[in-house]
Parts: structure tokens; C-alpha cells; sequence
């Protein structure tokens, strides 16, 4: 049942649809982050904008999709980025919520929508052909840009009921990447996992 749910998404009509929820999603996202890219230096821009990269690096690999191809360096970026920040987004809301926060209709919106690109990430993961050597290189790119957030404090804004957490949000934060590349080697690059076919 599951695999014939998903050999749905990898028709053009799902593909294509997909595309213009990201595309506007990312767009979304960046116009999310501009008050904290104001006053970010130059240099740290790449590291800022987490979700609205990861789902960037998704509307590539659907772009690619819709041309019955795979990039799968892209691919990878995608679906480790994709998990860890789909869930980071979902957690540190709920977290806020449970610190005193009064969570709003944005929020709600923020949960719904970074727990699908969680998911997203996961069901395509049969259509990715990551290798062993991209995983490695997005690994090293996402523990990287957890030490340029929590070492350099270039991560994105919480609510104010959790500045008291920052510490214990970083630790969170690289177990969730450890977590998220774990997820991604196990869904779509180990041997015996699923494979479809664009």
C-alpha cells in the first residue's frame, strides 16, 4: 500500500504541483528571515536562512525530477537539510509553547508546514541515488553550519521564552543532524532500502 501511494508522487502532475508549493514556500522562507539577515554579516548569509535553503535545494531536485533525472549530491543536501530542519522548526514552536509562549495562527502554519518538508523528504527518499561519498559531504556541511549557529550564534531566532535554552537547543540541534543524516543513509542509501523509478 505504502509503496503504491508513493510510486503516486513520482508522476509529472504531483512533481510539478510539489514544485510551486516549494518555490513559494522558499520564498516565503527567505522573506521570513530578512529582519535577522539585516543585521547578519556578510559572510554568514549561507548559514542563516536554514529552512528556506533546504526547501531551495528540494525545488532543484523536483526541477530535475520533471526531467526524469537525478542530481544526487542535490538530492542529498535535500533530504538531510529537509528532515533536520522540518523537524527543528516543529520542536522549537512546540517548545515555546510549552516555555509560556502564546502560540499564534503563525506558528500553527510554521508546525504544519516545516513537518511536511520532514515528511516530503522521507517519501521521495525511494526516487533519491545518494551515494555514500554525498552523505558524507552534506554531513560535513550540516554539523559545520550547527557549530557557525551555536558557536558563532548565527542560528535562527526562538522565542523569547526560550533565549534561556540556547545551549540545550545546539545540543539538540546536532543530535537532530546526527539523527537526520542516520535517516537519510537509512531511507535512501543502504542497499536493500526501496528504489522507484522516476
Amino acid at each position: 500500500m505504502l509503496k503504491m501511494i508513493i510510486s503516486l508522487l513520482g508522476q509529472r502532475k504531483f512533481i510539478f504541483m510539489l514544485l510551486l508549493v516549494n518555490i513559494f514556500g522558499t520564498i516565503y522562507g527567505y522573506w521570513w528571515y530578512k529582519d535577522q539577515l539585516a543585521i547578519t554579516p556578510a559572510h554568514f548569509y549561507i548559514f542563516v536562512p536554514d529552512s528556506p535553503t533546504a526547501s531551495l535545494f528540494f525545488v532543484f531536485v523536483l526541477i530535475m525530477f520533471l526531467f526524469k533525472k537525478n542530481w544526487p549530491l542535490m538530492e542529498a543536501f535535500a533530504a538531510v537539510t529537509l528532515i533536520k530542519y522540518g523537524v527543528w522548526a516543529v520542536v522549537m514552536n512546540l517548545a515555546a509553547g510549552a516555555a509560556g509562549a502564546t502560540l499564534t495562527w503563525q506558528n500553527y502554519m510554521l508546525i504544519g508546514s516545516h513537518l511536511g518538508m520532514a515528511v516530503q523528504a522521507l517519501l521521495f527518499a525511494p526516487y533519491f541515488r545518494i551515494k555514500m561519498w554525498h552523505l558524507v559531504v552534506v554531513s560535513i556541511w550540516t554539523l559545520h553550519n550547527d557549530v557557525i549557529d551555536y558557536v558563532f550564534f548565527m542560528h535562527p531566532w526562538v522565542s523569547r521564552s526560550l533565549t534561556d535554552y540556547i545551549p540545550h537547543i545546539g545540543y539538540f540541534t546536532f543530535w537532530l543532524s546526527i539523527a537526520s543524516i542516520a535517516l537519510v543513509y537509512y531511507f535512501a542509501v543502504r542497499k536493500d532500502r526501496l528504489k522507484l523509478h522516476l
